[in-house]
């Protein structure tokens, strides 16, 4: 009789164990892109926004970049030939140069013999030329950082609105499951799109640094230029 009581009683306890067990609510993780669907069409458009961004960003940098190098004799080696009265040996150097530098003073020494203020705005023409050849693109960048949190904005009304139109459907069934889905696409979406401004805004900045340092090196590589064409012979 002892031993039935103690197996009815061990019995219990683990039934108790089970019970409880089945009381405790299991730890659901957030999944980033189970969360980025809930977000609707807009989580879409964000996506097609950022690539687009990261790859003008890429492009243009990688062009930025080849544009601020510059072999550290070239002008040197121009100024040797202009001083000993080799004008062709300068133009074979700046035509060798695949750089804006290297098509600016090819330019310049193309007009040599006219006006010295010719000289200088047609230089500084082809200089205007070659940044906005290097800032094609980037302008796009700026807008994508401007236009992101205003369509995360467009997506929390959307979703709001989604959320109110379920909630007047259930009528007095309201729970809120059905009121779930257009909370996260309101909320999604505002995220979203703030994290595609935040990226796009900070990688726009890059950009226009970059823009700075090209145009100071050709505004330096021009004043160098012309000081040169004014030294006397």
């Amino acid at each position: 009789m002892f031993q039935n009581i103690l197996l009815q009683i061990t019995q219990g306890a683990d039934a108790a164990v089970e019970t409880a067990s089945n009381l405790v609510p299991t730890e659901k993780t957030l999944n980033i892109f189970e969360l980025a669907t809930k977000g609707g069409w807009i989580m879409i458009i964000l996506a097609i926004l950022s690539i687009v961004a990261v790859y003008v960003f890429v492009d243009r940098y990688i062009a930025l970049n080849k544009a601020t190098k510059e072999d550290k004799d070239f002008i040197n080696k121009i100024k040797e030939n202009i001083h000993n009265g080799n004008l062709q040996g300068a133009k074979d150097i700046t035509k060798s140069n695949n750089s804006p530098i290297g098509r600016m003073l090819d330019k310049g020494l193309s007009r040599i013999g006219r006006p010295l203020n010719d000289i200088n705005q047609a230089v500084e023409n082809v200089g205007k030329l070659e940044v906005a050849r290097l800032e094609n693109g980037v302008s796009l960048v700026g807008t994508i950082a401007g236009l992101g949190p205003s369509l995360g904005f467009l997506g929390t009304v959307t979703g709001m609105v989604k959320a109110f139109f379920d909630m007047a459907n259930a009528g007095n069934n309201i729970d809120i499951q059905i009121l779930s889905s257009g909370i996260y696409e309101a909320m999604v979406t505002t995220v979203g799109g703030l994290i595609v401004g935040i990226i796009c805004n900070f990688l726009y900045s890059i950009l226009v640094s970059r823009i700075n340092k090209v145009v100071f090196l050709l505004e330096a590589r021009t004043m160098e230029f012309m000081d040169l064409l004014h030294e006397p012979a």
